[in-house]
């Protein structure tokens, strides 16, 4: 005799089209919700074939545990095309955003011709569109679970932060044409549809604010990127009395992450020897960044690391106790979370992904402004923490007790479980999981 419906763990058929435990960004969030998702679900992971091998080099079963989806017909053309529009540079990603949205139509077309009977036969109690993570790209699916009767999960969605004042330049090195155009994304066939998801997760407040009022109530902001342990089990070693303050730039260097910005603020410091700064990453900035910091006179104080495998990433990180991140366009800010993780102290710009996820009690935030105020601020700041480095061990302490209760792949899983629950009917309120509706219910009564 099977058990009641509400004893068993949840079904669920989880559509990531990108999800790859062995690539960085997209697709390795695609992978690691999923594969995290099975602590409290019963998951069948269904993806696009680009993924297959290194799935199965992971130890997974095909059939069993994940289905790939042949879909290069349509996507294979497309990405060659995206590939020539971004040079190689990995630059225009909302032209890889809306070429990739172009082809996944065809993607749910293949899963509902694989899953459609099992769907509609009752086979998944809910059926979860992990990837992609943009909300500008329609799920016809969502559509069609609701005709057959299963709850749609959607999310986590993110991206499309608006480019702040002042740094059109930066916008036009990326090749970011479209997004002069991105609200036109609203009038996509599908979107009000996919919208009316049983529970939309939401990766931002800036997502949530793009959310139409209908779709609200069934909105969940829960932020997408999260921390591996096991990958990240290094712990930075608090500065002593007299040693300079150690600081650490990841990322690629291109001019909207602000490693010129860094470099610039961080220069008088580095020439007295009161700090080191270690960049790791690479990108077109790079011959200009070697250039000043010859030109500066920086010596050793600053060490060019280039791209670095992500342990080696994780062992340089843990030689410092500042992670200097100005990036002024984050749309989730994962390297934040890696960084609290190691036990680094986050400095970040106060807009965007890396404004959610750092308070007063963890980091350090300067305000958004034009390039010369940032470059002050984060040099004044920089000024201060080298002046009393002792600021620094309680806010890692606290920082790494965050990433540990919210922002690891377990306890993301465990925040989706209550998404579930929710859908399934088995909470009758809808997850709170930051406290966001609660600020809103405050801010209301006021």
């Amino acid at each position: 005799m099977s058990p009641p419906r509400d004893a068993r763990r949840p079904r669920v058929l989880v559509i990531a089209e990108a999800a790859n435990p062995e690539w960085v960004s997209v697709p390795l969030v695609g992978w690691s919700l999923a594969q995290a998702l099975r602590e409290v679900a019963d998951v069948h992971l269904v993806t696009q074939v680009r993924n297959r091998e290194a799935i199965l080099r992971a130890g997974l079963v095909e059939g069993r545990d994940f289905t790939a989806i042949d879909s290069e017909a349509i996507a294979r053309p497309l990405w060659r095309i995206g590939d020539v529009l971004r040079m190689g540079q990995g630059k225009g990603w909302t032209v890889l955003s809306a070429l990739a949205a172009l082809s996944y139509p065809y993607f749910e077309h293949l899963v509902w011709k694989r899953f459609g009977a099992q769907i509609a036969g009752g086979a998944f109690d809910v059926v979860h569109r992990v990837t992609p993570l943009s909300p500008t790209t329609p799920s016809p699916i969502a559509a069609r679970c609701r005709r057959a009767g299963v709850p749609f999960v959607l999310g986590p969605l993110n991206g499309g932060v608006p480019w702040p004042k002042g740094f059109d330049a930066e916008r036009r090195r990326e090749r970011e044409w479209l997004s002069y155009v991105r609200g036109a994304y609203r009038l996509l066939p599908g979107r009000r549809s996919t919208l009316r998801a049983d529970a939309v997760i939401v990766g931002s407040r800036h997502t949530m604010s793009e959310m139409p009022a209908e779709a609200r109530p069934r909105c969940v902001y829960l932020p997408e990127n999260a921390v591996d342990p096991r990958r990240f089990a290094r712990s930075s070693v608090p500065i002593r009395a007299g040693e300079p303050l150690r600081a650490c730039f990841i990322g690629r260097f291109v001019a909207y992450k602000g490693p010129d910005m860094l470099l610039e603020a961080a220069a008088p410091l580095l020439r007295q020897g009161r700090m080191t700064l270690d960049l790791v990453g690479d990108g077109p900035l790079m011959p200009a960044l070697r250039a000043r910091a010859r030109e500066e006179g920086l010596g050793d104080a600053v060490r060019f690391h280039g791209w670095l495998p992500h342990e080696a990433v994780q062992d340089v990180a843990a030689s410092t106790s500042l992670l200097a991140f100005p990036s002024i366009r984050e749309f989730g800010g994962g390297v934040v979370l890696e960084a609290m993780a190691l036990g680094l102290v986050p400095l970040v710009v106060d807009y965007a992904g890396p404004g959610e996820l750092v308070s007063d009690e963890i980091g350090f935030k300067v305000a958004l402004g034009s390039r010369a105020e940032i470059v002050a601020a984060f040099r004044s700041r920089l000024a201060a923490i080298a002046a009393d480095p002792g600021v620094l061990e309680p806010m890692a302490r606290r920082g790494r007790e965050h990433v540990a209760d919210h922002f690891t792949w377990a306890r993301k899983a465990e925040q989706v479980g209550r998404v579930y629950d929710w859908v399934l009917e088995r909470r009758s309120t809808r997850p709170d999981l930051f406290g966001v509706e609660a600020a809103h219910d405050r801010e209301r009564a006021a």
